[in-house]
């Protein structure tokens, strides 16, 4: 397992998120990569070592030129961009992702960000913690299949 854990933080006024700092040991450690590629999934942004970039876009390559391909090409690597980390261990998030994911509107910064084994997912806190509600209430509705796993 790679990235987990949830963390509450906030964009700074120029863009910029601060990477947890185990998630950036684990992206050197684990991937040899210290650099993130940031694009955009279900109205949130998803960064990925570049490497594990990389083998999508080898899988991609093999897909048929039909409308899925075009859709998530369109929708996920057309808006991909790489990102550094700066000395206080922050990426700069491309305005077009912010705006797209309600990062920074109104003035509200706040946004958690969570690890998801080979990615990192960046979210409007108010659309993570939605988000979350609506996955308790499926769970709830569907109790055995949580006691069947043993939880």
């Amino acid at each position: 397992m790679a990235f987990q854990g949830v963390y509450y933080n906030s964009i700074d006024a120029k863009g910029r998120a601060s990477i947890p700092a185990r998630f950036r040991e684990q992206l050197k450690e684990l991937f040899a990569d210290e650099i993130l590629v940031v694009t955009q999934d279900r109205c949130g942004i998803v960064a990925y070592p570049v490497s594990e970039w990389d083998r999508f876009l080898e899988k991609f390559a093999l897909l048929p030129n039909d409308q899925f391909r075009e859709d998530l090409y369109f929708t996920t690597v057309t808006p991909a961009t790489h990102c550094s980390f700066d000395k206080q261990g922050r990426i700069q998030l491309p305005q077009s992702l912010r705006e797209y994911c309600q990062l920074d509107t109104d003035g509200v910064r706040d946004v958690v960000i969570v690890g998801g084994a080979k990615k990192i997912q960046i979210w409007n806190k108010s659309r993570y913690l939605e988000m979350i509600a609506e996955a308790e209430q499926r769970l709830a509705d569907d109790r055995q299949k949580r006691f069947d796993l043993g939880l």
